[in-house]
């Protein structure tokens, strides 16, 4: 090759391993406003010149950048931060140069010979003059005058006090040379949301079994009547199942049987019917007027409402005649329905989409979603994201979020891991992922330090959920009430985005439909339910304070900050979130055996924590408002699963004042 169709060889820093970057670059990162993005990257040069490394950063569409000087962390690493402001995307990369003035300064602290030091200062004054040219006004004035001061032939002392002055540093920065300084290859990006998307407590809810006796279906008006009972226990999230008209055609009924009862509603997942498909809505519930009813409701009580979309169609749905083209035919001519063998799902027809018309297909999916954004709906739970292409994700997320970026989505993706990482990764806000079933000590202590610790976090925000229609795991089966209570202090405060499906879970509903089976007796998915809020033994009030608890305490919003600490009982686990400034330390300790009482002794890193190792520290549990004086870092702990399975502690470090009492904050 020859030297002139290579890049200027005087570009001689070398920028590698910048971090957070996804996948060399091909996916975003993600933040909530306020947020900050810490960057690192490596920077070096051949030799012993002085490297400067500046992180550039601008939200994406503006021209001009904004400049960020990184801090050396040694080891040519080097390190600095921005902060998101506004929801949409920003971008990022790293410019590194050699400082040929910097590197000057360095070199002429080690001359201690005359000679020596007359002319590097000859030298210095050069590299001034040559950066007074770039510079206008005063200062391009002061860098002459400084230039002339070092060709000074006066005292050298004085001179040499002059070349390493850091207000001439600070100038010459200013001015600095960048026609030889090296950019990063790529731009990186930050997709920013609103704090929703980092902190939210959700409550799934089937608006045909509210107000219902097991026999009425519930409609709009009745879910809008339950607002108060939900909003009571502090979630910010209404989630609803489908609420578009039901397929008749290979209707389900009760506990998935395949033959349904004139009256059986059937699955609400089994979308579509001659009343029509995925932007309408099962008359049963109500109309359009009453769902918007519904959408205001819910804001009034400070709760927004997510709604589920499910690519799927029953064999009624409009566009299954209108379009067979976007469905599979069998042998037989008629069309290819949902299997999972030896299970047949024959109430649900697939999308094709290896079909050629994919495009058309794609546009209407789109469309279904901006219908319901125009509708008042900016929170949408997606069913089974990975049985579609993922490029089918990554273009509807951005083009509705480009147009409308207060929108966030859920997928409900229990799958091998790297595929629910590539759903994260397309754009998906937060996932489902597999905390219900991670149930031990080591099981729960790796999982959510892979979720919060692992390079995923930048991209792949959890959603913890103890249940779901779906999930009635073993350990919720046979656990009791205690079991509950367990799950679901376990997933309000490991995570900062939780979920439950209720009144099944606040009620302790643990029937599976057979042993070794997760699926609910007299699911919901196939039959109306009654449900008794009023029971004595609901965890509604348990709940409450637990989502209070959590609004209360800005350390349990966030997922990055968690700690686990060392206790002498496998069937206990412990754990802290603390806010950056300490302000806010909460520490938790679960027993995790629903059956017995167990006791241990918890080991704390105090200095870690903020607390004073010599002095004692009250420990305040915000289940039981009980406080405790603790005294250095072993402390004993018990807990009784029948009466509560938890502490959540909120600890406050001891001030002495002039008047020498006391005081905890």
């Amino acid at each position: 090759m020859s030297a002139n169709n290579l890049e200027d060889g005087r570009k001689r820093v070398v920028i590698e391993s910048v971090q957070p970057e996804v996948d060399a670059g091909r996916f975003a990162v993600k933040r909530t406003i306020g947020e900050q993005v810490v960057v690192e990257a490596d920077a070096f040069t051949d030799g012993h010149d002085a490297v400067v490394c500046m992180l550039r950063h601008r939200k994406l569409g503006t021209t001009d950048w904004h400049n960020t000087a990184m801090a050396a962390l040694g080891n040519d690493r080097w390190r600095a931060s921005f902060n998101v402001t506004e929801q949409g995307r920003y971008e990022y990369t790293v410019v590194a140069w050699i400082d040929h003035f910097l590197s000057w300064q360095r070199e002429l602290v080690r001359r201690v010979q005359v000679e020596d030091i007359q002319i590097a200062l000859l030298t210095g004054a050069e590299l001034i003059e040559h950066a007074a040219q770039r510079a206008s006004g005063e200062d391009a004035k002061q860098l002459k005058t400084w230039a002339a001061q070092l060709r000074d032939n006066t005292d050298l002392a004085t001179r040499r006090t002059l070349g390493l002055d850091e207000t001439v540093l600070r100038v010459m920065v200013r001015h600095t040379d960048l026609s030889l300084a090296t950019q990063y290859p790529r731009l990186l990006h930050v997709v920013v949301d609103r704090e929703r998307a980092r902190f939210s407590a959700w409550y799934e809810l089937f608006p045909r079994s509210c107000g219902s006796d097991g026999q009425r279906h519930g409609t709009f008006d009745d879910c809008i009547a339950r607002l108060p009972y939900i909003a009571e226990m502090g979630f910010d999230v209404l989630y609803l199942p489908p609420i578009h008209p039901i397929g008749r055609i290979k209707r389900k009924g009760p506990n998935n049987t395949l033959v349904a009862g004139e009256n059986d509603p059937g699955s609400p997942w089994a979308i579509g019917a001659a009343e029509g498909g995925h932007k309408s809505i099962l008359p049963a519930l109500g109309s359009q007027e009453d769902f918007k009813r519904l959408v205001s409701a819910a804001q009034q009580h400070g709760m927004e409402l997510a709604m589920d979309i499910a690519f799927q169609c029953a064999p009624d749905h409009p566009y299954v005649a209108e379009h067979p083209e976007w469905f599979r035919s069998r042998p037989d001519g008629s069309v290819q329905y949902a299997e999972n063998p030896p299970k047949k799902y024959e109430d649900i027809y697939p999308f094709n989409f290896d079909s050629a018309h994919w495009q058309e297909l794609w546009q209407e999916l789109k469309s279904i979603f901006d219908f319901w954004v125009s509708q008042g709906v900016k929170v949408f739970r997606v069913d089974n994201p990975h049985t579609k292409p993922f490029g089918l994700w990554e273009w509807i997320i951005s083009s509705v979020k480009q147009d409308h970026p207060d929108v966030l989505f859920l997928a409900e993706a229990f799958t091998r891991p790297r595929v629910t990482h590539r759903l994260a990764k397309v754009g998906f806000t937060q996932s489902y992922n597999y905390f219900p079933w991670r149930n031990t000590k080591p099981q729960l202590t790796e999982y959510l330090i892979e979720l919060t610790k692992g390079e995923g976090r930048e991209y792949f925000r959890p959603n913890l959920w103890p249940n779901t229609p779906d999930i009635l795991t073993e350990y919720l089966q046979f656990g009791g009430r205690p079991a509950f209570m367990t799950r679901l202090v376990l997933a309000a405060t490991m995570g900062a985005s939780y979920g439950i499906y209720g009144p099944s879970f606040e009620l302790a509903d643990n029937a599976p439909r057979e042993h070794g089976s997760e699926e609910y007796l007299h699911s919901e998915k196939y039959q109306l339910r009654a449900w008794n809020l009023n029971q004595d033994d609901s965890l509604k009030d348990f709940i409450a304070r637990i989502n209070r608890i959590r609004r209360e305490n800005p350390a349990l919003q966030q997922d990055w900050n968690l700690q686990f600490h060392t206790i002498n009982n496998h069937e206990l686990i412990s754990y802290s979130k603390t806010s950056p400034d300490l302000s806010d330390v909460i520490l938790v300790v679960v027993n995790l055996d629903p059956h017995h009482n167990q006791s241990g002794w918890i080991e704390l890193d105090l200095p870690a924590l903020g607390i004073d190792p010599q002095r004692p520290y009250q420990v305040h549990d915000m289940l039981s408002d009980a406080r405790y004086l603790w005294h250095g870092p072993r402390n004993f702990v018990e807990l009784n699963p029948a009466e509560s399975p938890a502490h959540i502690f909120r600890l406050r470090r001891q001030v002495r004042t002039e008047h020498d009492f006391d005081y905890y904050f």
